[in-house]
């Protein structure tokens, strides 16, 4: 009979569906709100038990790093303590982490897409199966049960264990490490659906696609999803150093946003002097884009993040029926738009948010099939899990993506040691 310790250290393995009666985690609570490094500690909590007929608890070998947990940390815009206790959540602290990589160590009674001992990722999207929306056989992320897992949810990847609905695990890429598997999820699935997901605005062969912050974890992930389509891809970043990882993926060129000053909201219509130097600034940059692509040529899809300080220039330079599309607003969400360039010109401009499992699983095949880099730019401790979320508050993160280990004892690994 095997003996079960109340708690693992970081870096043992427990023997296969063995559930400690404690864990690590990397633990947010309301009173320590603020910049992530103070707000991120380590604590011993318990294991989450009681599973639903349709969840998984995963072993987490390592995990994946992305903005939303910088919002958790800060408490702001949204108090996801406040949202845990409102959907009957009384342990009074967040545990996060929206991407992971992990072995299956136990099952609900019903779960059938996954057995203990399978070496998984796991995708961000949760909801309600039994929401008449959903089971009405309509995309779940349109439904009001949705949540991100590890962010509007508790037990997320930032823990020894991590409590999933089944259909969120996916099988992991035998050729990708632990830390390279947990990394790419969230970003490539989110960007997955943006670019594919929106028809008849859907990428093709011979669009131009134009991504902002191309360095980034979505960026990088949406010039790979945009090549493997046979799209073109132009990237915008903020420094010429960044132009060669963006050309490596596949990025035609890159355009440097720091040569233009006209980022913001846009001035009213009725201040023509304020408009004018706005679309001086516009004009310039369209042509910059030009010059890259060498043709005058506008996209046919922009792949647009920041929000705010990019909108109104990602309108202005879309193709006449082409479509903006959003998933976030990290420079602000107050994004003003300039209706005649809307709807003289036909353009779109849609909201998207992650992915539903058919999109999750188109991106993960693409991982599998070796045609998506990770683009794993930095491994971090366990114990550093607040700091690299300060490095992405701060905005000095490493290029590409990050990813922390948890329960792997070290980089490099591709199974169990």
């Amino acid at each position: 009979m095997v003996s079960v310790k109340d708690v693992y250290e970081l870096g043992e393995i427990p023997p296969l569906g063995t559930i400690p009666k404690q864990m690590y985690a990397q633990v947010i609570r309301r009173e320590r709100f603020g910049a992530p490094k103070q707000a991120f500690q380590v604590e011993k909590v318990d294991t989450p038990a009681g599973l639903k007929p349709n969840e998984a608890l995963v072993f987490v070998m390592a995990a994946g790093i992305n903005y939303n947990n910088v919002w958790a940390a800060l408490g702001s815009p949204v108090d996801v303590v406040k949202v845990h206790e409102r959907d009957g959540d009384e342990t009074g602290y967040h545990i996060g982490g929206s991407d992971a990589s992990g072995i299956v160590y136990a099952v609900g009674s019903g779960v059938t897409n996954v057995k203990v001992g399978d070496e998984v990722v796991v995708h961000c999207g949760m909801w309600d199966e039994d929401d008449p929306f959903v089971k009405a056989g309509n995309d779940p992320m349109f439904s009001n049960s949705f949540q991100i897992w590890g962010y509007e949810s508790n037990w997320g990847s930032f823990a020894q264990f991590t409590k999933v609905q089944a259909h969120q695990c996916l099988p992991k890429a035998p050729h990708l490490t632990w830390e390279e598997a947990a990394a790419p999820t969230l970003v490539g699935a989110t960007a997955y659906r943006m670019l594919h997901g929106w028809p008849p605005n859907t990428v093709k062969e011979g669009d131009v696609v134009l991504v902002w912050g191309g360095s980034g974890g979505l960026g990088s992930m949406a010039i790979q999803i945009a090549r493997e389509a046979g799209a073109t891809p132009v990237a915008v970043v903020s420094s010429e150093d960044k132009f060669a990882f963006c050309e490596k993926l596949g990025a035609k060129g890159c355009i440097n946003r720091k040569k233009f000053d006209h980022w913001g909201m846009l001035p009213h219509w009725t201040d023509e002097a304020a408009y004018g130097k706005w679309a001086e600034g516009a004009r310039a940059f369209g042509k910059a884009l030009w010059d890259v692509l060498g043709e005058r040529r506008n996209p046919n899809i922009v792949f647009d993040h920041p929000g705010e300080d990019t909108v109104p220039t990602s309108i202005f330079v879309c193709e006449t029926a082409g479509m903006v599309v959003i998933c976030a607003g990290t420079s602000g969400f107050n994004a003003v738009v300039d209706l005649r360039y809307l709807w003289m010109r036909q353009k779109r401009f849609q909201g998207s948010h992650f992915a539903n499992d058919e999109q999750a699983a188109a991106f993960n095949q693409l991982v599998l099939d070796g045609k998506i880099d990770p683009c794993l730019g930095a491994t971090y401790s366990f114990d550093e899990i607040g700091q690299c979320h300060q490095l992405m508050y701060e905005g000095r993160q490493p290029l590409g993506v990050m990813a922390a280990l948890v329960s792997a004892p070290r980089e490099g690994l591709k199974d169990v040691p």
